[in-house]
């Protein structure tokens, strides 16, 4: 089994990435998902895929950002994989990749927002060092 990680770039790219994508964020069709990942880009999001044998079966959506609370940090906005990839490490491979690209652009720290549910992710982020720090919350308008 061949598992390749990389930044993507362009539409074909994405199109790959939209059934991981999809599984965390299933309000979204493909084209309202291009369009949302265009502007965001704009923004600073990156996308990062890994693919098991060419089929991109994990992704994480990435921003790196200053705060006055948290200084140059990297955000994660999304870290999603189909579920019949789970438990094969890839979650962690992409966490491993993204705590090291932060490093690199001098982040001093690494940030995300899990849904209270996600209990499997929240093992993950705590193995990996994160820590509960805060509550997010959000005010629909």
């Amino acid at each position: 089994m061949q598992v390749e990680i990389t930044l993507i770039n362009d539409h074909s790219g994405l199109k790959g990435c939209f059934d991981a994508f999809q599984v965390l964020r299933p309000h979204l069709n493909l084209n309202d998902f291009l369009s949302q990942v265009d502007r965001q880009r704009e923004q600073g999001y990156q996308v990062l895929a890994l693919a098991e044998n060419s089929r991109v079966v994990s992704v994480a959506g990435f921003r790196i950002s200053e705060f006055l609370a948290w200084g140059k940090m990297l955000y994660i906005d999304d870290l999603s994989t189909l579920p019949e990839a789970r438990s094969r490490g890839y979650g962690e491979q992409l966490l491993d990749w993204l705590i090291s690209h932060a490093k690199d652009n001098g982040c001093q720290a690494v940030h995300l927002d899990s849904g209270y549910g996600r209990h499997v992710a929240h093992k993950l982020y705590l193995k990996k060092g994160f820590l509960l720090s805060s509550h997010h919350l959000s005010l629909v308008l």
